[in-house]
């Protein structure tokens, strides 16, 4: 996610932005946007540094000088060690002023996902939980079920929105049946939505939204080849559901599982996790990335666990957001 301006005399003449992968680049689509030569005093702002590899499209170091633009002014440095800071470098050598790290936490941020991928390989694992002040993620019996208040709800489809992929086990699929898709005004949107059933035991259980919905053909059920009975295999199939049988035991189940998502691209699945899985996530230390949301009330379902079970996690570097009475906690987890 990039995004660029061009102002000239302080005034935006021209913006632009990466709509996709494969496409051009912000700052491409900014100078396209203007139209013409930029003036004398033109300054091209944009959010990450400009690339000076020909990949999918030019270099767009290439295009800035070709452009004649003589300022550069760059949020966030590309976080491909095999790029990083080499654009700048270029630019420099050309005798263009570059002023670097303006905002560049909050132009960093647009792309963590992509760049915990590029820097790591590994899609990041992101656990998502709403919950109440003493860790209950299921509320007491007769009670509403939405934990947190309506922003906050909101705000977990705009994450939802974000990420490429959802994943829940097989007991919140059954207990809970979700559509793990994102709504917001502009309709529904579904990522890849996986189900993590070890032993495919959501097979033959109709009237999920998940296997029954129109993006049924996003959904993934993920499981273990060993013991994976065939018709189980076929019942997906006649549903339209891919199924991942993965190679290996119960013990590298989720590093198969991530290894797996590596191989598809896919660069982060957002968990939305039951407080057991949550728990053995933090335990094992399975989850890169934790969102928080905690409504201030107390008491949740006495029969059920926190979700930090016997679990001390410190966040790397947190950020909180309120939503009304609502907070969000989110950051890397250590």
């Amino acid at each position: 996610m990039v995004g660029a301006v061009i102002t000239e005399g302080g005034v935006i003449v021209a913006e632009g932005f990466h709509a996709a992968a494969g496409q051009p680049h912000a700052e491409v689509m900014a100078l396209r946007a203007l139209g013409r030569a930029p003036q004398a005093d033109a300054i091209l702002h944009v959010t990450l540094e400009p690339c000076c590899t020909h990949g999918r499209t030019p270099p767009c170091v290439d295009a800035i000088l070709r452009a004649g633009l003589r300022t550069v002014v760059i949020g966030a440095t590309d976080p491909n060690p095999a790029h990083a800071g080499k654009g700048v470098q270029l630019l420099r050598a050309a005798g263009v002023a570059v002023v670097e790290g303006v905002l560049g936490e909050e132009c960093a941020e647009l792309n963590f996902l992509f760049n915990h991928w590029i820097t790591v390989g590994r899609p990041l694992l992101a656990l998502k939980v709403a919950a109440t002040l003493d860790g209950k993620l299921v509320p007491a019996p007769g009670e509403s079920r939405d934990i947190t208040g309506p922003a906050a709800r909101a705000d977990v489809h705009r994450w939802r929105r974000l990420f490429p992929a959802i994943a829940v086990t097989a007991d919140t699929l059954l207990a809970d049946n979700p559509r793990l898709t994102a709504r917001d005004a502009d309709g529904e949107h579904a990522p890849v939505r996986f189900v993590l059933d070890r032993r495919f035991r959501s097979a033959g259980r109709a009237g999920l939204n998940l296997f029954t919905d129109a993006f049924r053909g996003h959904t993934i059920v993920v499981g273990l080849a060993a013991g994976a009975r065939a018709a189980d295999l076929a019942w997906y199939e006649a549903e339209g559901v891919t199924v991942w049988a993965l190679p290996g035991e119960e013990v590298d189940f989720l590093d198969a599982w991530a290894e797996r998502c590596a191989t598809e691209g896919l660069t982060g699945v957002l968990i939305e996790a039951g407080p057991r899985f949550a728990s053995a996530l933090l335990r094992e230390g399975a989850a890169d990335y934790l969102f928080a949301y905690v409504a201030p009330r107390l008491g949740g379902d006495p029969e059920s666990p926190t979700w930090f079970e016997g679990v001390d996690f410190p966040l790397m570097a947190g950020k909180t957001t309120l939503f009304g009475q609502d907070a969000l906690f989110r950051g890397y987890l250590g």
